[in-house]
């Protein structure tokens, strides 16, 4: 059998995961009003742990009640959802599979109808959307605290890592790109303020030997916007508390054009892997096994992370390892379908 790398053990820190294969968070509207899980959520999971990812991101998960993207969105403000999470976290951890939660604040990008929402400043994603009340520096602050909050009760649900959501327009990109971020004071000058406040803050509720990912949008897809080498710029200052960047794109304008295609992210996380010096983990589109492959032994990725297609096909690195000619454990009660 062939040795890929896909297939090999990646350690982060104090954590192991037994592959380099990660499901993206992708929102399942399938939450209570209260953003608590449900039996949809504990089904949906398991099953792409049962099928051998090495990690589970959860969707983003919102630290505040105006903070979710839609009213059917997961979030963890609140301490009564710690035990829940506990519950999953544990489900998935019984198959060798490690759990994380995206940590989020939609900003401007909320269509929750019941309050008002906020962002850096009085700018609309588009017409369908509330006009978002800016942040004053208290209220900032307010915001900051509740990452801080959010991240405690998540390690105290057990989780593996966290993931900081920086990426697809909400608010912690609101604040990185120049495109939504207007402000003139010390969040506008200097973009990545917000961001600094955000991990700082979080990292005093994370366990030392606990990874700490940031989502990022490398790329606009706009003049004036954010590119790779920007987006670079605004996270050397605080790359000593990231242990990995999650690189994706888009998000943050309504219209932006966006040309699609297998691995049309991985050279954005290319450029950031080489100039951060940091791990990266790519997305977008890398379905193919050889694809996913080939991502990660020319250097442009440490990790890949697979979005539509695992909810098309939970069980897909069972199929990539078949086809890669790699042998890997599957679970007992499958046995029978491995040859």
């Amino acid at each position: 059998m062939k040795k890929t790398m896909l297939f090999e053990p990646y350690t982060i820190k104090g954590v192991t995961f037994k592959n380099r294969i990660a499901m993206a968070p992708m929102c399942q509207y399938s939450a209570d009003t209260e953003g608590s899980l449900q039996d949809w959520h504990r089904v949906h999971y398991a099953s792409r742990a049962v099928g051998q990812v090495g990690m589970i991101i959860t969707e983003a998960t919102a630290v505040e009640s105006r903070g979710r993207i839609s009213n059917k969105d997961l979030g963890i403000w609140h301490d009564s959802c710690v035990k829940p999470f506990s519950e999953l976290i544990k489900q998935v951890q019984a198959h060798q599979c490690r759990m994380g939660i995206q940590i989020a604040h939609a900003g401007r990008k909320s269509t929750i109808l019941d309050e008002p929402i906020v962002a850096p400043g009085r700018m609309q994603f588009n017409d369908q959307y509330q006009v978002p009340q800016e942040l004053s520096f208290p209220e900032i602050q307010v915001v900051v605290s509740a990452f801080g909050q959010a991240v405690r009760r998540a390690v105290a649900a057990g989780v593996d890592f966290i993931e900081i959501h920086g990426a697809h327009g909400y608010l912690v990109n609101q604040f990185l790109s120049p495109l939504t971020n207007k402000r003139t004071d010390d969040y506008g000058q200097d973009r990545s303020l917000f961001l600094k406040e955000v991990l700082e803050e979080v990292t005093a509720h994370i366990p030392r030997q606990m990874p700490l990912f940031l989502r990022v949008s490398a790329e606009d897809y706009l003049p004036g916007g954010n590119h790779p080498q920007e987006l670079c710029r605004l996270l050397e200052p605080v790359k000593h508390l990231i242990d990995l960047v999650h690189v994706s794109s888009g998000g943050v304008m309504d219209n932006a054009p966006i040309k699609m295609f297998p691995g049309y992210q991985v050279s954005f996380a290319k450029i950031i892997r080489q100039q951060l010096k940091l791990p990266v983990m790519s997305v977008g589109m890398l379905d193919s096994p050889e694809l996913a492959e080939e991502t990660l032994r020319n250097g442009s990725a440490d990790l890949i992370a697979l979005g539509r297609e695992l909810l098309r096909n939970p069980y897909w690195p069972l199929h990539a390892a078949k086809r890669l000619e790699e042998e890997i454990s599957w679970p007992e009660a499958y046995q029978r379908a491995k040859n």
